[in-house]
Protein backbone atom coordinates (compact mmCIF):
# COMPACT_ATOMS: atom_id res chain seq x y z
CA UNK A 1 0.00 0.00 0.00
CA UNK A 2 1.26 3.46 -0.84
CA UNK A 3 1.76 6.09 1.83
CA UNK A 4 -0.02 9.44 1.77
CA UNK A 5 3.00 11.34 0.41
CA UNK A 6 3.40 8.87 -2.43
CA UNK A 7 -0.30 9.09 -3.24
CA UNK A 8 -0.08 12.86 -3.25
CA UNK A 9 2.87 12.75 -5.65
CA UNK A 10 1.04 10.32 -7.95
CA UNK A 11 -2.08 12.49 -7.91
CA UNK A 12 -0.07 15.61 -8.79
CA UNK A 13 1.76 13.89 -11.65
CA UNK A 14 -1.50 12.54 -13.06
CA UNK A 15 -3.09 15.97 -12.77
CA UNK A 16 -0.15 17.56 -14.57
CA UNK A 17 -0.41 15.00 -17.39
CA UNK A 18 -4.01 16.07 -17.99
CA UNK A 19 -2.62 19.29 -19.44
CA UNK A 20 -1.86 17.37 -22.63
CA UNK A 21 -5.43 16.38 -23.60
CA UNK A 22 -6.79 19.68 -22.27
CA UNK A 23 -4.44 21.68 -24.45
CA UNK A 24 -5.12 19.50 -27.49
CA UNK A 25 -8.88 19.92 -27.06
CA UNK A 26 -8.61 23.68 -26.56
CA UNK A 27 -6.42 24.03 -29.65
CA UNK A 28 -9.02 22.08 -31.62
CA UNK A 29 -11.68 24.58 -30.43
CA UNK A 30 -13.54 21.87 -28.48
CA UNK A 31 -14.99 21.70 -24.96
CA UNK A 32 -11.88 20.53 -23.13
CA UNK A 33 -13.63 20.13 -19.78
CA UNK A 34 -16.27 17.78 -21.17
CA UNK A 35 -13.85 15.68 -23.23
CA UNK A 36 -11.28 15.31 -20.45
CA UNK A 37 -14.02 14.42 -17.94
CA UNK A 38 -15.27 11.66 -20.26
CA UNK A 39 -11.72 10.43 -20.79
CA UNK A 40 -11.13 10.32 -17.02
CA UNK A 41 -14.36 8.35 -16.49
CA UNK A 42 -13.38 5.78 -19.13
CA UNK A 43 -9.86 5.36 -17.78
CA UNK A 44 -11.09 5.09 -14.19
CA UNK A 45 -13.58 2.40 -15.21
CA UNK A 46 -10.83 0.48 -17.01
CA UNK A 47 -8.64 0.50 -13.90
CA UNK A 48 -11.28 -0.40 -11.32
CA UNK A 49 -13.55 -2.88 -13.11
CA UNK A 50 -13.14 -6.64 -13.33
CA UNK A 51 -15.33 -6.74 -16.44
CA UNK A 52 -13.17 -7.44 -19.50
CA UNK A 53 -15.23 -5.13 -21.73
CA UNK A 54 -14.53 -2.23 -19.37
CA UNK A 55 -10.83 -3.13 -19.30
CA UNK A 56 -10.74 -2.19 -23.00
CA UNK A 57 -11.61 1.40 -22.04
CA UNK A 58 -7.92 1.96 -21.29
CA UNK A 59 -7.38 2.35 -25.03
CA UNK A 60 -9.73 5.34 -25.27
CA UNK A 61 -8.36 8.72 -26.29
CA UNK A 62 -9.48 11.93 -27.94
CA UNK A 63 -10.84 12.14 -31.47
CA UNK A 64 -10.29 15.84 -32.09
CA UNK A 65 -11.69 15.80 -35.62
CA UNK A 66 -15.12 14.62 -34.49
CA UNK A 67 -14.91 16.09 -30.99
CA UNK A 68 -15.45 12.89 -29.04
CA UNK A 69 -13.71 10.16 -27.09
CA UNK A 70 -13.01 6.95 -29.02
CA UNK A 71 -11.15 3.65 -28.84
CA UNK A 72 -7.81 4.58 -30.37
CA UNK A 73 -6.73 0.95 -30.71
CA UNK A 74 -9.65 0.23 -33.04
CA UNK A 75 -9.08 3.55 -34.86
CA UNK A 76 -5.48 2.49 -35.53
CA UNK A 77 -3.84 5.18 -33.43
CA UNK A 78 -0.89 3.43 -31.81
CA UNK A 79 1.85 5.25 -29.99
CA UNK A 80 5.28 4.03 -28.88
CA UNK A 81 5.01 3.57 -25.12
CA UNK A 82 8.74 3.09 -24.64
CA UNK A 83 9.68 6.59 -25.76
CA UNK A 84 6.85 8.12 -23.71
CA UNK A 85 7.91 6.27 -20.57
CA UNK A 86 11.53 7.38 -21.03
CA UNK A 87 10.45 10.99 -21.59
CA UNK A 88 8.26 10.96 -18.49
CA UNK A 89 11.01 9.43 -16.36
CA UNK A 90 13.48 12.05 -17.57
CA UNK A 91 11.03 14.90 -16.87
CA UNK A 92 10.28 13.62 -13.37
CA UNK A 93 13.98 13.15 -12.60
CA UNK A 94 14.64 16.72 -13.78
CA UNK A 95 11.84 18.06 -11.58
CA UNK A 96 13.21 16.14 -8.58
CA UNK A 97 16.70 17.53 -9.21
CA UNK A 98 15.33 21.08 -9.34
CA UNK A 99 13.42 20.55 -6.11
CA UNK A 100 16.54 19.16 -4.40
CA UNK A 101 18.57 22.21 -5.42
CA UNK A 102 15.78 24.44 -4.14
CA UNK A 103 15.78 22.55 -0.82
CA UNK A 104 19.57 22.90 -0.55
CA UNK A 105 19.34 26.65 -1.10
CA UNK A 106 16.67 26.96 1.59
CA UNK A 107 18.63 24.79 4.05
CA UNK A 108 21.75 27.00 4.02
CA UNK A 109 22.06 28.39 7.56
CA UNK A 110 22.13 32.10 8.20
CA UNK A 111 25.60 33.48 8.74
CA UNK A 112 26.55 35.62 11.70
CA UNK A 113 28.13 39.03 11.14
CA UNK A 114 31.63 37.67 11.92
CA UNK A 115 31.18 34.77 9.48
CA UNK A 116 30.06 37.17 6.75
CA UNK A 117 33.12 39.38 7.35
CA UNK A 118 35.46 36.37 7.17
CA UNK A 119 33.77 35.15 3.97
CA UNK A 120 34.08 38.60 2.39
CA UNK A 121 37.77 38.74 3.38
CA UNK A 122 38.41 35.31 1.84
CA UNK A 123 36.65 36.32 -1.39
CA UNK A 124 38.66 39.54 -1.56
CA UNK A 125 41.91 37.62 -0.95
CA UNK A 126 40.99 35.09 -3.64
CA UNK A 127 40.41 37.92 -6.12
CA UNK A 128 43.81 39.43 -5.26
CA UNK A 129 42.60 42.59 -3.56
Amino acid sequence: MLESRELLAIAEVSESLLIIPKTLAINAALDATDLVAKLKVFHHASQTSDDQSKRELKHYGLDLINGKVRNNMIAGVLEPALSKVKSLKFAIEAAIAILRVDDMIKIQPKLTENERMRMAQRQAAAQGR
